[in-house]
């Protein structure tokens, strides 16, 4: 099922592009041009689209900002239409708008279905929509970890359900040896912790404060220090609102309070405001009695015993050391909550041995579990392997290259801290055991070389073409775009790139960017890109070929020359060949 074609795309201010509009439709779209008249801006301009890294290199001096703006087609129900909308991204009629700005500061903006999103969605979505190969891509085949994320994807899931187990167990293992690591290595460093927290431990048990312990003791001693004067300050008061037994003759408060009230209680009847303050007298009197009573009690019971206050200063000390070594000179209640969590800490501690022995049998068992996984990784790998191989070989045969023979390398390197593969302890990693290689022997009795060193450039191209034609077999996306995956190829082997692409794109939508005659033939559509005379790529500078305006730059991709009469029948006759086969 095809999950969405891309309608078009609007680019400005992109390197050479002032403001062009590259029109696209399903099937097979061969982009063409002189040497360094902005081809190679359509594959940018798409992988801005795509999430791909925003350099500001790109932007056409003299602009502020470049833009690119597509239109992709996109099935409601779709796996990328169902991402864009849980972003918010809104489908017209099933067309999906995507926007990217990068100024020439360097700043990127996204957009998708007219909503402000993180660049990375855009790279999600890539991963739904297209395919881009290029000459980079070339050269990340030749690295074993995307050799062996290739024939990953293509075992489908026989490698990737006990692969994301492995991934796991794998990812548990490296915490519990670290975790191990750090106790064994560190025993001295954790012995001597130990000791320290079992000292202060003990020393604030000898001590036992109490909550706020600190804070009553201030005031106690605060008070005690001053017993004599509180004494006397409290006797004074007493005596003036109460009287003193020495003086019969003073006259105190209670009694002169007492008597005004007895005076206005005399007239109150005559008048409710007298009455009012007649009530309030008595309350004042009332209130000076309970005073007076309060202070003789308060001179009785104070102890001014200097003994107490001995005791009170000596515990004071005791607190107060504890208070700046363990409590952060935040009174007992901190000294408290360091004696819990110093509890806690020194228990993790002196159980050590038995954390050891727990760890110890978890890293075995995960092990054991990592060894069972890789086995099924490189069982699962090598059968896949064997079909792969054979599939790409296939193709290989169909892109000139009849006597070439594709096979997969899986090696392990003995270890014996490793996981048990075969019978052996072997080295792992975050992907397994295996050691994945593709190799290529070109023709018969040429051994298998790694591709990286047994492939010309064109025979590359023709390899990363036969993975990506077999992908679409088992793990189709809905557009694929190849930069010169044509490179260092001509003649019968680029007719027959051609024809494997016109393939490809019977069931997705295929962009390729060429120089081959022989390739652009084959396409459905062919797009011109040319510059003006001031050598910037404009509106008019991308047009859809056809009939006569085809031939003339087929024929000047074959000789350089449009009006070579040769050139001509040359081109001509591609065509015709190129509709027969298809």
């Amino acid at each position: 099922m095809v999950w969405g074609v891309l309608e078009e795309m609007r680019i400005r201010s992109l390197g050479v592009i002032d403001d062009a509009v590259v029109e696209l439709s399903p099937g097979f779209t061969a982009v063409t041009g002189e040497t360094g008249a902005g081809k190679t801006m359509v594959v940018t301009s798409l992988g801005l689209l795509l999430g791909g890294r925003a350099d500001p290199a790109l932007v056409r001096i003299g602009a502020a900002s470049a833009v690119v703006e597509g239109r992709i087609s996109v099935p409601p129900g779709a796996p990328a239409a169902v991402r864009a909308e849980e972003a918010g991204a809104e489908l017209d009629e099933g067309v999906l708008l995507v926007s990217r700005t990068v100024s020439a500061e360097g700043r990127s903006r996204a957009h998708l279905g007219g909503r402000s999103v993180p660049v990375g969605l855009l790279a999600e979505l890539a991963d739904e929509l297209v395919a881009v190969h290029g000459q980079t891509d070339q050269q990340g085949l030749l690295k074993p970890a995307r050799q062996r994320g290739a024939l990953d994807r293509y075992a489908g899931e026989a490698v990737s359900v006990p692969l994301a187990a492995y991934g796991e167990a794998y990812r548990r293992l490296r915490a519990v040896t670290a975790e191990l690591d750090e106790i064994t290595t560190r025993a001295r460093e954790r012995a001597q912790e130990a000791d320290l927290l079992r000292f202060g431990l003990e020393e604030v048990e000898a001590v036992a404060p109490l909550p706020g312990e600190d804070a009553e003791l201030a005031a106690e001693a605060e008070r005690l220090g001053h017993a004599e004067a509180l004494a006397s300050a409290a006797a004074l008061a007493h005596a003036a609102l109460a009287g003193s037994p020495e003086d019969p003759e003073s006259v105190d408060a209670t009694t002169l309070v007492a008597g005004a009230g007895r005076a206005l209680e005399a007239v109150r009847s005559h008048d409710p405001a007298l009455a009012a303050l007649a009530d309030r007298m008595g309350e004042i009197s009332i209130l000076l009695a309970d005073v007076a009573t309060e202070l003789a009690g308060y001179a009785d019971d104070l102890d001014a015993d200097p003994l107490r206050l001995a005791a009170v200063e000596e515990r004071r000390a005791a607190l107060t050391q504890l208070i700046r070594k363990y409590g952060d000179g935040e009174g007992t209640a901190a000294v408290l909550a360091w004696a819990e969590q110093s509890a806690a800490r020194l228990g993790e501690l002196d159980n050590d041995d038995d954390r050891i022995e727990e760890l110890t049998a978890e890293r075995d068992r995960l092990r054991d579990e990592l060894s069972a996984l890789a086995q099924r990784l490189t069982d699962a790998r090598t059968e896949a392997a064997d079909r792969f191989a054979a599939a790409v070989t296939a193709e290989l045969a169909s892109l000139a290259m009849p006597h070439a023979r594709v096979s997969f390398s899986l090696a392990q390197t003995e270890d014996p801290e490793g996981v048990e593969v075969g019978g052996r302890r072997v080295a792992y990693g975050p992907s397994g055991a295996d050691e994945v290689e593709l190799l290529l022997a070109p023709h018969p009795g040429a051994p298998p070389r790694p591709i990286a060193k047994g492939a010309s450039g064109g025979e590359l191209s023709r390899v990363m073409l036969a993975v990506e034609v077999v992908f679409a077999g088992v793990d189709p996306v809905p557009t694929y775009l190849f930069d010169e995956v044509d490179a260092g190829v001509g003649g019968k082997a680029a007719v027959e790139i051609g024809r494997r692409l016109a393939k490809l794109a019977r069931t997705a939508q295929v962009v390729v960017v060429t120089h081959l005659p022989q390739v652009a033939a084959f396409a459905d559509r062919q797009l011109l890109v040319e510059k003006t005379n001031d050598g910037s790529v404009t509106r008019s500078g991308v047009t859809v070929l056809e009939g006569e305006e085809r031939v003339r730059e087929l024929s000047r991709m074959l000789a350089g020359q449009e009006d070579s009469e040769t050139a001509r029948a040359h081109a001509e006759e591609l065509l015709a060949a190129a509709r027969a086969d298809g």
